[in-house]
């Protein structure tokens, strides 16, 4: 942690520009992006981190693979926390633009199964490969071409939250508009009753940690 401020004390020491995008992709990814929007100053949504965009790519792909469906007519996201307490879309979750829930070959058995090799999928790639540096590249590569290109794309990547969902004042990936400006304009999707408690658990789990953090600083 010390090591992340002074490089961000380093970065407002040579005049950070104020149309800059700031991409925090180090663990906890959630923690280092609120801490590095509140050091830099920058304008809001101009520090983003990957947040859950590598678990939302995993987790279409082992729903590919389960069902033997095109990967690229896959969609699901993940949002909340890239950790313990993320959370599954499964109420928007579709293949080929059906809804996944009808898709044959489908169970909530199936659904679990696929959820928890996702969140493991991080420690599996680790004790396997000593590291995810691949599957890192390609969500880095997605999040700094949606801003070069100014693609709009709708990403799950954490930002700081001011509202949406009611979260407010922590870094949490939700679905979030990328374009040249940065976390341009979160998407405030219906979700499933308990989705929207997921996230808003999450958020607490983050909101806890931050306040160990700050406290921490404080004594330092």
């Amino acid at each position: 942690m010390e090591l992340f401020r002074s490089i961000l004390a380093s970065l407002v020491s040579k005049g950070l520009r104020q149309d800059v995008i700031v991409l925090v992709v180090s663990n906890p990814v959630d923690i280092l992006t609120f801490l590095a929007a509140k050091e830099l100053g920058l304008p809001r949504g101009r520090v983003i981190g990957l947040g859950t965009l590598l678990d939302t790519l995993r987790f279409r792909s082992l729903l590919a693979m389960n069902l033997n469906a095109p990967p690229t007519q896959v969609s699901a996201m993940i949002l909340g926390e890239h950790g313990d307490s993320m959370v599954p879309v499964w109420s928007s979750a579709s293949i080929a633009g059906l809804p996944l829930e009808k898709y044959p070959g489908f169970s909530q058995k199936l659904g679990l199964d696929v959820f928890a090799r996702t969140k493991s999928s991080g420690a599996e790639m680790i004790k396997k490969k000593t590291g995810a540096g691949f599957a890192v590249g390609i969500s880095i590569a997605e999040v700094i071409h949606a801003v070069l290109l100014d693609s709009k794309r709708v990403l799950p990547i954490c930002a700081v939250q001011s509202g949406a969902y009611g979260l407010r004042d922590v870094a949490i990936s939700v679905p979030t508009v990328v374009g040249r400006l940065g976390a341009e304009r979160m998407i405030e999707i219906e979700l499933w009753p308990r989705e929207v408690q997921g996230l808003r658990k999450s958020a607490g789990v983050l909101r806890e940690t931050l306040d160990q953090v700050f406290l921490a600083t404080q004594r330092s």
